[in-house]
């Protein structure tokens, strides 16, 4: 009875041990506060523009727009991660868009400075005039998404 009992305990104290390690490396690379971003990178802005949302609500036939071509700056771009979108603006009146997520770990892109797209997970940058990769690890590219500009919104196409 006595082995049986050490067995059993011993097992259980593994068992416990694994089932830590891995719910800790569950939310690996996965940032859960402000603080995981990149040191410099900053925050993404208010996902939506209020407008749009009185204008969304006013039951339009047309395709919700992600921003106001005056939310994304010129020679940068913003986070929408509702949407899994980031749209840039490389030169003036020149609007992009790509997937924001990123292609080396599937974490969400976190910022556009600098004239890079940050993903915070592990430090991989894209190019915000075509979102290939600027800096490791991702090895590919940035899905580009299609849109449309019509007059001051952008909306995916």
């Amino acid at each position: 009875m006595t082995e049986s009992t050490r067995r059993t305990v011993f097992l259980g104290a593994g068992g416990a041990g694994l089932a830590a390690v891995l719910t800790a490396c569950a939310s690996y690379g996965v940032p859960t506060t402000e603080a995981g971003l990149d040191a410099g990178a900053q925050a993404p802005a208010e996902e939506e523009p209020a407008a749009e949302a009185a204008e969304q609500k006013g039951g339009g036939s047309k395709r919700k727009a992600l921003a106001d071509t005056a939310d994304i700056p010129e020679g940068g771009g913003k986070v929408f991660k509702d949407r899994k979108v980031v749209v840039t603006q490389p030169a003036a009146g020149e609007f992009k868009a790509f997937s924001a997520v990123c292609t080396h770990a599937g974490c969400t892109v976190a910022s556009v400075s600098n004239g890079t797209i940050n993903c915070p997970c592990h430090g991989s940058k894209f190019n915000i005039e075509d979102g290939s990769v600027a800096n490791g690890p991702a090895g590919a590219p940035l899905e580009e998404m299609p849109i449309t500009v019509d007059g001051e919104k952008i909306r995916l196409a």
